[in-house]
């Protein structure tokens, strides 16, 4: 780029070549219109007054020919006219805005450097080259200068420098540059200096405590944003419309629906604003639905606001849909004066959830029927309906689209698929896919260690883990996966190495589920007593998955001493939870304590605890065809009892199935 010292060393020759090049246009004395910035800066020159009725790129081309034929160009307020022309009011132009600045502004002034840089704040390094050659020409920065290097700041050590030269020039009393500063910090994510500079504010006003609030609020620091509005209050500072946005969208992520009720009720007591804009009606309806407040949310939608926009539409169709309520959402879906991508992705992970592909299938189409082309959070939806209730055919249908229509799988949507092919028990195409994505980022890595971990693949996640770490550090979440193979595979020596180099390798301290693998990597080989040993030197209480692997292992084994310990521990815990009774009674079953075992279901039945009645389902052109055990209420049930019995007749015991096997806790 040509900017600052560079335009001055290489400007002279070519300019006035320019100049001979012009002279030589023949135009008459009497037409040629004389310029004196020294006398006059107003906008009365011909030239320039066209250039304020301007509106078209050609209009534009005409009037700076005639501005170079009488020797205007160069000029410096001429300039600075034609740069603002072509970089801020127009700035499809900016092309021709560099080409003007780099050749025909031999001595830019401040002005035309700020308008400069303020043009290409969107290019971070041409508006800090532009800043630096300023400076090299001896023009010192004004607040305005500052205020443009902010927004083109890109990460938090620019910002830093402009905030250096703020406090250097004394532009730094400006409020406003203040106010910009704590902005783009806690937009890049530096809350600390945010909070430095808003302290170091002698007396906020209301635009910093609501940049403070909402900054805070879109970020997650959720309770801070609310002891900001408390201080405001007490500062007596009147709260905004902007202000009552920070708190709502506060109240969404705290899922605090009484604190949201009440914001609300401030909001139409006081009438902040207009009452219920559409920035604010908006994020009431986000807040409500993230509460769960769906018929809150649906008297505002319906009643209170006034103007919506397809923002408004969606949160409440994405709301339902996540509910669970398909039907209201479709309702509302189709009577939405304009549908975009959000909100057929809404709707279509909603039914995907639900296992509903038959509907799934029906809405990508009529999708795709309307010209909006699914992307990649449409193929997750669909991928990850598909895992849920294991229907690979559909899985592999809409993989095979994913590449039929060319789109990019990236880490996102490559777990999603790999996720699938695992639970759908095809490790091999998983781990084509892992192959396949470029890019892969610890959640990619993840989901395939634990695709390998729960097929059984204990050496090859092993592998898996130690090769990731050569470009990818792993998580805590990577952690639970490998721990998860090692106790699928009986790998007890490496899963206790892995588990001592959390903390002492990676800097990762073990939480309560990695103890829980500990716990049932160690129950599963048998070696109970270490089990216990380590639920009892744990930093943290144990939770029901530990007592619960604790439980399992002791059935395995046969251990009713360290059984009945951790059954009342688990139940301590979860007394209205099923599981723990059903895993003692049936550990009592396995040792033939018959009297225990009818004696675990009386407190069952006491304690109006019953057991929940596996479900198996089967996906038949895409439709999820649920079953339990005696299930006579299946509209087909005659021809499937038939069946069953057809195959109870055809099939033969198992040599390795023992006849006196004790009758585990079923259903009644």
């Amino acid at each position: 780029m040509i900017i600052g010292a560079l335009v001055r060393t290489s400007y002279s020759h070519r300019y006035r070549q320019s100049l001979r090049l012009l002279s030589s246009v023949s135009t008459s004395s009497s037409t040629k219109i004389s310029w004196d910035p020294t006398v006059a800066l107003e906008l009365n020159h011909p030239s320039l007054i066209l250039l304020e009725k301007c509106s078209s790129r050609n209009h534009f081309r005409q009037i700076l020919a005639q501005t170079m034929r009488i020797g205007l160009i160069g000029q410096t307020f001429p300039m600075s006219r034609l740069l603002l022309f072509s970089a801020i009011s127009h700035p499809e132009n900016l092309d021709m805005a560099v080409l003007l600045f780099n050749h025909y502004t031999p001595y830019p002034n401040l002005y035309i450097y700020n308008t400069m840089i303020s043009a290409l704040s969107f290019l971070k390094s041409r508006s800090f080259t532009l800043y630096n050659s300023m400076l090299h020409s001896g023009i010192y920065p004004d607040k305005n200068t500052l205020l443009y290097l902010v927004q083109a700041s890109q990460c938090v050590s620019e910002v830093k420098q402009v905030h250096c030269h703020a406090i250097v020039t004394g532009f730094f009393l400006y409020g406003y540059l203040k106010n910009s500063l704590i902005k783009m910090y806690l937009e890049k994510g530096s809350k600390g200096l945010a909070h430095k500079v808003f302290c170091e504010m002698s007396r906020p006003d209301i635009v910093s405590f609501n940049i403070m609030i909402v900054g805070y609020a879109k970020e997650g620091f959720c309770l801070e944003a609310i002891e900001l509005f408390d201080e405001m209050v007490f500062l007596g500072l009147k709260p905004d419309e902007y202000t009552m946005l920070g708190l709502i969208l506060s109240c969404g992520l705290l899922r605090d629906r009484k604190l949201g009720k009440s914001t609300h009720a401030w909001i139409e007591r006081r009438k902040v604003g207009s009452s219920l804009n559409l920035i604010l009606g908006n994020a009431l309806l986000d807040m409500y639905v993230k509460c769960k407040e769906l018929d809150l949310a649906l008297n505002i939608f319906n009643g209170l606001m006034e103007k919506k926009d397809i923002v408004s539409w969606n949160t409440m169709i994405s709301g339902y849909a996540k509910a669970g309520e398909l039907e209201l959402a479709l309702s509302i879906f189709n009577k939405m004066p304009r549908k975009d991508l959000i909100s057929w992705n809404s709707l279509i992970a909603g039914f995907a959830q639900k296992g509903l592909y038959k509907m799934v299938m029906r809405l990508l189409n009529s999708m795709v029927a309307e010209n909006v082309r699914p992307d990649n959070i449409t193929m997750v939806c669909l991928v990850s309906g598909a895992a849920e209730i294991g229907a690979l055919e559909q899985g592999e249908w809409i993989h095979g689209l994913v590449v039929r229509m060319q789109m990019k799988v990236d880490a996102f949507l490559g777990s999603a698929l790999i996720d699938m092919y695992c639970k759908c028990g095809t490790v091999e195409k998983a781990f084509l896919v892992f192959q396949g994505v470029k890019k892969k980022d610890v959640t990619i890595w993840t989901t395939m260690i634990t695709g390998l971990a729960f097929h059984g693949y204990g050496n090859k996640a092993l592998d898996l883990f130690f090769t990731m770490q050569q470009d990818v550090m792993p998580n805590e979440v990577t952690f639970v996966a490998v721990l998860t193979a090692c106790t699928h595979s009986g790998l007890v020596d490496e899963g206790l190495n892995i588990f001592d180099s959390m903390k002492k390798k990676f800097g990762i301290e073990p939480g309560v589920e990695h103890y829980g693998c500990l716990v049932d990597l160690l129950g599963r080989s048998g070696r109970l007593a270490e089990a216990k040993d380590v639920i009892e030197k744990m930093p943290m209480k144990p939770s029901r998955s530990i007592w619960g692997a604790m439980l399992s292992a002791c059935r395995a084994r046969g251990d009713m001493e360290l059984a009945e310990i951790a059954s009342r521990e688990l139940l301590k815990l979860e007394p209205e939870k099923e599981g723990g009774y059903v895993l003692l009674s049936n550990i009592y079953a396995s040792c033939e304590r018959w009297n225990h075992s009818d004696m675990i279901r009386e407190v069952m039945e006491r304690r109006g605890v019953k057991k929940s009645a596996g479900c198996s389902s089967v996906v038949l052109d895409g439709l999820a065809h649920n079953f339990i055990a005696a299930d006579s209420r299946h509209p087909r049930w005659p021809d499937i009892f038939s069946i069953l019995q057809s195959l109870n007749s055809e099939m033969k015991l198992d040599d390795d199935c023992p006849l006196d096997m004790p009758m585990l806790l079923e259903p009644r």
